[in-house]
């Protein structure tokens, strides 16, 4: 029989409804630590599943992460700040939750039972072999990501699961399956506590991984996110600076000429190429810019 970590029982926090506040607070800091172990477990899978989706992505695939519950809006949230952030667009990385939009502010957790409908919204996308699943379920048996990993092995697609129990349905069905084992919670089966985190940041690493190997950060720069307001394009400013030494009104004028494109800004700071050249050498070095240079200083 499989053990079900998320439902154990906590031996630590048995008279937890007995305990001061710091006393509660204290044993939930030490049971976080269980979450770095389990993560540490789980690193080359996760490695794994941002190498898929990056050799995927590179020919054309989308991104689709279901859940429900905490597991959804867990994907919800790392989805929409992509945009932003690396300048993803809105229809190459999508989440569902079970509920629908309604589900991340209201308690429609009944929906995680509605197999039919994860099918019929990854249909109405046309869903197909180009692309990847990623379904994120705490238990690794949730009705809801089950379905969506089973029609993403009907329709020949990549999938990764990430759960956070041991030998799941969710990775049998997936082509990387990711278990973070994190030991049971303070307060039984409610996962939105270390399973929630621990998600949280495996779905954090996949994402962010992926980005930068997809070329969106130069050293540790986000030089791909959306400037949509004057802070962020102060930002873009400041970093060329930085990056490049050179002066704020140099920087301004080169944001200025490439209509705020940091990359090629960098490039054209970095190797004194013009504007087109820059765009050609990062064809070339398919959107990574620390290549683009390099390949401009071979000649």
């Amino acid at each position: 029989m499989v053990k079900t970590v998320t439902e154990a029982i906590n031996q630590k926090s048995l008279a937890i409804d007995e305990m001061e506040a710091i006393d509660i607070v204290s044993l939930m800091l030490e049971e976080e630590r269980q979450i770095q172990e389990g993560i540490q477990k789980s690193l080359t899978a996760i490695a794994e599943a941002v190498e898929l989706i990056v050799d995927k992505w590179e020919h054309g695939a989308r991104v689709f992460v279901v859940g429900a519950g905490t597991s959804g809006r867990i994907g919800v949230l790392d989805a929409v700040e992509l945009g932003p952030t690396f300048s993803i667009e809105p229809d190459r990385w999508i989440a569902f939750v079970a509920g629908g939009k309604n589900a991340m502010w209201e308690p429609l957790e009944q929906h995680e039972d509605n197999a039919s409908d994860i099918v019929y919204d990854l249909q109405q996308y046309d869903f197909n072999e180009n692309d990847v699943l990623i379904a994120i379920s705490a238990s690794g048996s949730t009705p809801y990501s089950v379905a969506a990993l089973t029609y993403a092995k009907e329709k020949q697609a990549a999938s990764i699961s990430i759960s956070c129990n041991q030998q799941t349905m969710s990775t049998k069905l997936s082509d990387v399956g990711i278990e973070l084992i994190v030991g049971p919670e303070v307060i039984r089966g409610s996962t939105r506590l270390k399973a929630g985190t621990a998600q949280k940041i495996a779905i954090n690493m996949i994402s962010t991984a992926t980005m930068v190997k997809l070329g969106k950060v130069y050293q540790n720069e986000m030089i791909d996110m959306q400037l949509i307001n004057k802070k962020l394009v102060k930002r873009a400013e400041s970093m060329l600076m930085q990056l490049t030494s050179i002066s704020e009104k140099e920087a301004q004028t080169l944001m200025d000429e490439t209509n705020n494109d940091v990359k090629l800004s960098l490039i054209i700071a970095k190797t004194g190429c013009n504007k087109k050249e820059a765009a050609q050498y990062l064809t070339k070095a398919n959107n990574h810019v620390k290549k683009a240079i390099q390949l401009y200083e071979m000649g």
